[in-house]
């Protein structure tokens, strides 16, 4: 068993050139979904809200190949050949369990070939008040991720710090060439934590909305509530 454990920490603000794409600022169908996983009333049937998750990774999925280097190739057709511009990376998709896989299969619907990590990373909160906590990583099942590109799906940005955690851990596994970090709900300061703890050069942040704020027990802030519960049920 590999144990990670992260513990809340301050870190200093820098400037960053960093991108970081959020498409609540845009008008597409998008939205319509995000709404739906945040509707108190929506939310409550869990076979919609899986789906909704799995479409907004489908979507998500869709927007991150559009920077990814392409190669022209052949095909032949019935009647002659035709080019097409397909992509020329090696993908490696990674999820935070449990939370992640329906967002997760939702990405990997459009990279159907890509291959796959998953990490089990989950909150140890240190009272009942639920206000500290530190973040623990005990399995790890990942292919070697070096000079590929790595896409890591999580639906809730909170902190930030399971997300690094996570991309600490998958480093034993190799160094990718670039990292995409695809989120639904992020908070401004998961936003401001992975821009300070993740590569600048080669990372890339794309959330469906990012919100303002989180609570005293680090919860999302209009948020949607916990992703894991409203997908799977509650925990024990």
């Amino acid at each position: 068993m590999i144990t990670f454990v992260f513990r809340k920490k301050i870190d200093h603000y820098r400037i960053s050139s960093m991108k970081v794409t959020n498409f609540s600022e845009t008008n597409s169908l998008l939205n319509s979904f995000v709404r739906e996983i945040r509707d108190v009333t929506i939310q409550k049937e869990r076979f919609r809200f899986r789906r909704n998750i799995e479409r907004l990774g489908e979507i998500m999925a869709y927007e991150i190949s559009k920077e990814l280097r392409y190669k022209t190739i052949q095909v032949t057709t019935p009647l002659d050949v035709a080019e097409v511009s397909v992509p020329d990376e090696e993908i490696v998709i990674a999820t935070i369990l449990r939370a992640g896989l329906p967002y997760h299969h939702g990405v990997l619907n459009y990279f159907d070939g890509a291959e796959n990590a998953f990490v089990s990373a989950y909150r140890k909160y240190k009272e009942t008040g639920h206000k500290t906590f530190d973040i623990h990583i005990e399995y790890i099942a990942s292919p070697s991720i070096e000079g590929k590109t790595l896409i890591l799906t999580d639906p809730m940005l909170a902190t930030g710090s399971s997300m690094e955690l996570t991309y600490r851990a998958l480093l034993t596994k190799g160094t990718p060439s670039h990292i995409h970090i695809a989120t639904i709900i992020a908070s401004q300061q998961a936003i401001d934590y992975c821009i300070r703890n993740f590569p600048e050069e080669k990372t890339s942040i794309w959330a469906a909305a990012i919100d303002p704020e989180l609570n005293d027990s680090s919860y999302i802030v209009p948020g949607i509530g916990d992703a894991g519960d409203l997908a799977y049920g509650q925990k024990d």
